[in-house]
């Protein structure tokens, strides 16, 4: 159920856990020696700000591992965390539509970072079927070329909160660059061993575009044609999706973990493609699971989609 606390009352919380905050805590402060307060709200916005932070930083996560962004409604315990924060790193491009109303209510001034400002959002092909109300793609960090964008965001941000920083922050961002790189080479590599015709992609929802687009598959169709995954498919939409899967071949269908595969399975069946639950989209692990790391969460889906469709 999502919350819906009043500005009023959620103003109360942040007073209430704020105050308790300074009556336990200033004794542990050590002048000099406090930190910049850095959070991000998603985890694998987390992982790809603490590689260009290195040492110098720590950056905290607001959602917890495994819950849907999309279905994510802060807490007022989320907001005071928030209104403490000095710099705070979102994706944008719409991604975080609570963001507003919760900076608003958190108060207070912090520098906040969108890791895709400056990216332009990618138009559906004439192929993929689309809710009519699509506003564009926030899903720009499946593909690691846009990840060094935020990279260069992130590097920049954390310069002008901590100028005495810049040269670190620069050279943390360069090496992992470099990783990103090397990750976008291994993408292609392991994608050259699936045959043109079976590079079809049929998702939970409108997510893998920009990894679509940059590694030569096509969007087959979304179960939610939304960018969402809390829209809801048509009955109309669904047989449409079917007809397609039939048309086109596709083999599988891939589904995020922590998404309900029942009308994948019900699809399946009609079509005969094979179910994949388990990719990670919106949030890494923790270790020693399949992705705890940005990087690892892209080394494991791409070996569940080659498995599926060589």
């Amino acid at each position: 159920m999502k919350n819906k606390l009043t500005t009023a009352a959620i103003g109360l919380t942040i007073a209430s856990l704020m105050l308790a905050a300074c009556s336990t805590g200033n004794s542990q402060s050590t002048p000099g020696a406090k930190k910049l307060r850095i959070m991000a709200v998603e985890s694998f916005l987390t992982d790809i700000a603490q590689n260009v932070a290195g040492e110098r930083l720590e950056v905290d996560t607001l959602i917890p591992m495994g819950i849907d962004p999309h279905a994510y409604q802060p807490t007022p315990q989320d907001v005071v965390r928030i209104a403490e924060s000095q710099v705070l790193i979102v994706n944008g491009a719409h991604f975080e539509a609570w963001l507003d109303k919760t900076l608003e209510n958190a108060g207070g001034e912090r520098q906040v970072i969108e890791g895709s400002s400056g990216l332009i959002s990618r138009q559906p092909t004439a192929n993929e079927i689309i809710d009519p109300d699509h506003n564009g793609d926030p899903h720009f960090w499946l593909d690691p070329n846009n990840v060094i964008h935020y990279v260069e965001n992130i590097r920049d941000g954390f310069s002008r909160a901590d100028p005495q920083g810049k040269i670190t922050y620069g050279k943390n961002a360069d090496q992992y660059i470099g990783q990103l790189k090397e990750l976008d080479q291994w993408i292609v590599k392991q994608v050259s061993s699936i045959p043109v015709q079976n590079r079809q992609l049929v998702t939970n929802h409108e997510s893998f575009g920009y990894f679509a687009d940059r590694y030569g598959f096509r969007i087959t169709g979304t179960i939610i044609p939304s960018t969402s995954s809390e829209a809801s498919p048509s009955a109309q939409q669904m047989a449409a999706l079917v007809d397609q899967i039939r048309l086109s071949g596709a083999k599988a269908i891939f589904i995020e973990t922590g998404s309900n595969p029942q009308l994948a399975e019900q699809i399946a069946q009609e079509t005969g493609a094979k179910v994949i639950t388990d990719l990670y989209t919106h949030s890494i692990t923790a270790k020693p699971g399949a992705a705890p790391s940005y990087i690892e969460m892209m080394k494991h889906n791409v070996k569940l989609i080659v498995a599926a469709l060589k």
